[in-house]
């Protein structure tokens, strides 16, 4: 009887798979994630929005007990007011209206706008207001929301066209106004013709730009204003007309900073000035190119940022050299377009031509003393450009690094060595404090203390301003903080710093497994966890909201905090309590577990002033989903997205581990179909990219692919996927993928599920690939996108994208070769597959595209090319005008029919597309595609 019902009970099982359908290239565009979250400062409101791969999607504000109190569709920019009274969001234009514009062909200022949700959260009450450009709220007060609409002019009644005489008069330009919302009235004030705008954080003035009349041709009815909320009053405070920007206030809102030039609108050099308003009628002329202390042929650069500090003592400023510009008197067209490269260049002249805008608009760190403002004291200058500060900026010194000197070495070398020096922000003194150093320099909260981590040392060191003594932190901890799994041939880099306690006493490193809380002066070192014997994972990580996401992390080591924890072994992820203070107050268990969930964790936020923590929570099986908890404990699922995914025959996802050649151990994932029968034979893919597996609780989403595996689709489609670990040796990274990928797929053959094998991989996935097809044929079939199959010409090239040039890719990062070419040029041949291209007997699809900013694509065409003469079975796909990964939803989503196409040929035995048959030739491109079903 208990076989009879265990056999009914497995036979009902079996059905209910087989009832579920896979999933097809129709269900890309309504797959959901979930985007922006927030939650109050109590912690009794949370947002958050659910998006479509491609369409509308919608707002869900809620209680914490899961209440719904609205919902919202096409928000984009959510915000709650300071005091958490209303929630205010733009709405984005309904997807198709959009789509059908630029189907039309429609200008960018006739294209659908975004409207303006004002929704009050206790009277229910939802305003929209349409045409809104942009919006800003105070950060401090609660009562007042600011937005910039156009105002569009009215419609007339339409001329008797028999009766009109002469051309028809041009239509006007919309009004772009700033109106001024109380959030417990409404509408309160409306300044018509505004270009700019801003609102101290405060929320007690307002000062915006505005474009002069018509009629005024000396502009003096444009200019800078300034609207004082309590008092209802508008003061221009510059006139005339000119480019105004960059506006800050001081900390008490009274004082106002910005930058402006009134200089002819054809001028070519701009004359910025720094004007200042101290809440009097006018602002004044604060800094000018002709203020004591401006370098010679120097100016107040445009682009620079303006800032006070917290104390309201400095105002810093950006400076630069005034530029030489075009003689515009040439003819252009009798003069050459050359690009002079020169082998003393500090950067490559690709590198200069993709930096260009950045390069012309570079400023360098200026201060003026508010005490003393009759000066500016330049910090920075072009051979000591960069310049650190703290977030509240009033310390006495800043922190600059120069690689002056040094920088022609980038070209082979990840990163600079730098000098770092102190700059007094009095006097614009400086000390050199370190020399040579390689790695991350930065200033603690208070700027009390310079950390930096030097990688050819491996270890932290900290200079105290004040004893102008330098200590290294990390040498007796008896444990490493370089990364412990480097295998590139490069100095290993740091596992980061978690941040610093108050008063910049103690700083707090991490290791591989765990967190030390060292002092400043390295006198004492504490390992605050446990992780290295159990192989679990600590960090410390601030999930409040910052103002800035500059701001830094201060850890208060008296409160109770969370840690989150990971475990490298099953890839679990929990949250342990942690209390450092001692005596009577001190839990019993001052480290303790709250929970471990074999889930992944992300985008997770506390309340600023409870214990209240949203975060989205998923697994391989389970979408991704808004909890929240005030424990970490137990939880309250707010949103629950794709709740189609049932219908589909979807996946699980397991470690798998085995024995490689040279016997080490080895780790990967296996994908398996949710009606997994070990009696069926199952077509294997393996994808790969260095290491994967601490994903294994990820959510794959099934969505056109930028040219990976995407492993959610293919499994549902009764594939079994295999992503291995792949762990490196110096010289020989063909060699190591061998080692790890082929033994990994030979392991998993053993099986009697096992069906035919394929390897899919993307750019160093993608050379891999290229490389495996060359030394064994046990794979039926392959897909390489954005190989490089020729490290002997692929080393000298450029990334587009960055102007850089490769060398550094081969002796010290991904590539691994470490050696330069002319000292090893054995490796580069016995690592490039292109010398192997008669081996190949696997048919191969390659994808690299005219636009690769990381990989030339004439690699593909070497491989191809090499193939096609051997007349081997290969096919490239070059997506016009495409990226290294693709970027375009509509090549994504043909190059995912190409790939479903192509395995189900060659892996299940399906007819061979069109494309795969016989190609597309280029009389037909845009005509047919290839798939067979036009």
């Amino acid at each position: 009887m208990k076989r009879s019902i265990y056999a009914l009970l497995l036979f009902g099982s079996i059905v209910s798979y087989a009832q579920k359908k896979p999933l097809d290239h129709s269900v890309y565009d309504g797959w959901q994630s979930i985007g922006n979250t927030g939650v109050s400062k109590k912690g009794d409101k949370i947002f958050f929005q659910v998006t479509p791969q491609e369409g509308d999607g919608i707002l869900y504000l809620k209680t914490d007990k899961n209440e719904t109190l609205f919902t919202l569709p096409r928000a984009s920019n959510p915000k709650f007011s300071s005091d958490d009274n209303h929630l205010v969001s733009l709405i984005s234009p309904l997807y198709a209206e959009t789509r059908k514009a630029r189907i039309d062909k429609k200008k960018r200022e006739d294209m659908p706008k975004d409207s303006l949700a004002i929704y009050s959260i206790s009277t229910k009450n939802l305003t929209k207001i349409p045409q809104v450009k942009s919006y800003q709220l105070a950060e401090e007060d609660g009562k007042y929301l600011v937005y910039l609409y156009d105002e569009l002019p009215e419609k007339k009644p339409a001329a008797d066209t028999a009766k009109a005489k002469g051309p028809a008069p041009r239509p006007k330009k919309p009004s772009t106004n700033l109106v001024v919302y109380h959030l417990g009235v409404g509408k309160d004030t409306v300044f018509q013709q505004v270009e700019s705008y801003d609102l101290d954080k405060k929320g007690r003035s307002l000062v915006f730009v505005r474009k002069p009349q018509e009629k005024d041709s000396v502009g003096k009815t444009g200019g800078v204003f300034r609207y004082d909320f309590a008092t209802k009053t508008l003061t221009q405070i510059t006139s005339g007309k000119g480019t105004f920007k960059g506006f800050t206030f001081d900390e008490s809102s009274n004082n106002l900073a910005y930058l402006g030039d009134m200089s002819p609108e054809k001028a070519q050099i701009k004359d910025f000035k720094v004007y200042l308003h101290t809440g009097k009628d006018t602002s004044k002329v604060f800094v000018s190119a002709k203020t004591p202390g401006v370098p010679t042929n120097w100016y107040v650069s445009g682009d620079g940022n303006l800032k006070f500090s917290k104390n309201g003592e400095k105002l810093f400023l950006g400076l630069a050299p005034v530029p030489r510009v075009k003689d515009t008197t040439l003819v252009e067209f009798e003069h050459a377009k050359v690009d002079i490269w020169h082998w003393k260049d500090d950067y490559l002249q690709t590198q200069q031509l993709v930096n260009l805008r950045r390069d012309l608009s570079k400023s360098y760190l200026s201060v003026v003393n508010m005490k003393s403002p009759d000066k500016v004291i330049a910090l920075g200058d072009e051979k000591l450009s960069d310049i650190r500060n703290t977030e509240d900026a009033n310390n006495e010194f800043v922190v600059a690094t120069t690689d002056f000197g040094r920088r022609i070495e980038t070209q082979w070398q990840t990163g600079s060595v730098v000098d770092v020096y102190l700059v007094s922000t009095v006097d614009g003194s400086r000390k050199l404090i370190a020399e040579k150093v390689r790695g991350m320099v930065s200033f603690s909260p208070e700027g009390k203390n310079v950390i930096w981590y030097d990688r050819s040392k491996g270890h932290y060191f900290n200079y105290n301003i004040a004893s102008g003594n330098t200590v290294n932190l990390t040498e007796k901890l008896g444990v490493s903080v370089a990364d412990e799994d480097n295998d590139s041939p490069d100095d290993p880099n740091s596992y980061g710093i978690a941040g610093w306690t108050t008063g910049d006493e103690k700083v707090w490193i991490n290791d591989r497994y765990d967190i030390w809380s060292i002092k400043a002066d390295g006198t004492q070192a504490t390992k605050i966890t446990n992780g290295r014997e159990q192989k679990i994972t600590f960090r410390y990580e601030d999930w409040k909201e910052r103002k800035s996401r500059f701001a830094p992390t201060v850890i208060d080591e008296k409160s109770p905090m969370v840690l989150t924890a990971f475990n490298n072994e099953t890839k679990e992820a929990g949250f342990y309590s942690l209390t450092l203070q001692t005596g009577k107050k001190a839990p019993k268990e001052p480290f303790k577990a709250l929970r471990w969930a074999k889930n992944s964790f992300s985008n997770i936020k506390e309340a600023k002033d409870a214990k209240v923590y949203v975060y989205v929570k998923e697994r391989y099986e389970e979408s991704p989903n808004v909890y929240l908890s005030k424990d970490l404990v137990n939880e309250v699922q707010l949103s629950d997205i794709n709740l189609q995914q049932k219908d589909y025959n979807w996946g699980t996802a397991e470690l798998y581990h085995w024995t490689t050649p040279t016997g080490k151990a080895a780790t990967g994932v296996l994908y398996k179909p949710a009606d997994f029968d070990p009696n069926k034979t199952y077509p294997i893919i393996a994808y790969f990219y260095e290491k994967v597996s601490d994903g294994l609780y990820k959510y794959n989403a099934p969505a056109p692919t930028p040219s990976r595996l995407n492993i959610s689709f293919f499994v549902s489609n009764g594939y079994v996927v295999f992503t291995p670990d792949i762990s490196y040796t110096i010289g020989y990274p063909g060699k190591s993928a061998e080692e790890y990928i082929n033994s990994g797929m030979a392991s998993l053959k053993q099986n009697k599920w096992a069906g035919k094998l394929a390897i899919q991989g993307q750019s160093w996935g993608g050379y891999q690939v290229a490389h495996l097809i060359t030394v064994t044929d046990m794979y039926d079939a392959a897909w390489a996108g954005a190989p490089v199959v020729n490290m002997t010409s692929a080393y000298g090239g450029i990334r587009w994208g960055t102007g850089m040039n490769r060398q550094f890719q081969y002796e010290r990062t991904q590539s691994r070769i470490g050696a330069t070419l002319w000292e090893k040029p054995e490796l580069y041949i016995e690592n490039s597959p292109l010398f192997r291209m008669p081996n190949v007997k696997t048919p191969v699809v390659i994808m690299h595209n005219d636009q690769d900013g990381a990989v030339p694509w004439y690699q593909g065409i070497e491989m191809f090319t090499a193939l096609r003469r051997l007349q081997k079975p290969v096919w490239m796909l070059n997506y016009n005008g495409d990226d290294h990964n693709l970027v375009q939803r509509q090549n994504r989503k043909d190059i995912q029919r190409r790939q479903l196409q192509f395995f189900d040929h060659f892996l299940k035995g399906k007819p061979a597309a069109p494309w795969i048959e016989k190609g597309v030739p280029a009389t037909l491109k845009g005509i047919d595609w290839g798939f067979g079903d036009e």
